[in-house]
């Protein structure tokens, strides 16, 4: 199932709920207008949640870190060869 579809579904659902909350009075009508601002604030903070631990699992790669360095140091003296100053290590 395409990604799109999905949310498509998931907005559906949760449109037919809301739309359903207000046409019963299980929920106050004040409070179901506030329903769809909720949900984005939540959808924001889970967001935010997100990024924060796929920041604190953010792997080291140390061989990947060398490659690295070995390519900085290349283009360093790619550029000295040049005239370009690079600065001092």
């Amino acid at each position: 199932m395409k990604h799109i579809v999905k949310i498509m579904v998931l907005l559906v659902a949760i449109s037919a709920c809301w739309i359903g909350l207000l046409q019963t009075s299980i929920i106050p009508r004040s409070h179901t207008w506030l329903l769809p601002i909720y949900f984005i604030i939540s959808l924001g903070c889970y967001g935010l949640l997100m990024v924060g631990v796929g920041l604190m699992n953010f792997p080291t790669c140390p061989q990947e870190a060398l490659l690295l360095h070995q390519d900085i140091d290349e283009a360093k003296e790619f550029l000295k060869r040049r005239g370009v100053d690079v600065g001092s290590d």
